[in-house]
């Protein structure tokens, strides 16, 4: 079992920053790739950002040159900084993790419980 947890969200003016948080435990012999998805009211969840263990990239349009991803393979956690936030980045943010348990397990999808960001026009 793999635990999933966010922190950082929070309430903020339109022009500012936050910084997003997630943390992977438990029985984890490689996660292949963690990323950032949100989903607002009404609205489907979409990625955010993603990165491999590699270090590749990858981010939605509508963030790219505002929101920089980040890993650190050693600890197991992800950070999505989210600079300039507009109000139609309010959503909830939820973390992924794709992790194989064991040499030999395939590779499953865990999430987080999900943090609220909210940007005041």
């Amino acid at each position: 079992q793999v635990d999933v947890v966010e922190s950082g969200g929070g309430l903020v003016q339109a022009g500012g920053s936050l910084r997003l948080s997630c943390a992977a435990s438990g029985m984890i012999f490689r996660i292949n790739a963690m990323g950032w998805y949100r989903q607002a009211p009404g609205k489907q969840r979409e990625l955010v950002a993603v990165t491999t263990i590699g270090g590749s990239t990858n981010y939605a349009d509508s963030v790219k040159g505002r929101f920089t991803i980040s890993r650190d393979n050693a600890k197991n956690m992800v950070y999505l900084q989210m600079n300039s936030l507009k109000p139609e980045d309010s959503a909830v943010y939820y973390c992924n993790a794709a992790v194989r348990s064991t040499w030999y397990a395939p590779v499953v999808d865990y999430w987080g419980q999900g943090t609220q960001v909210t940007v005041s026009s």
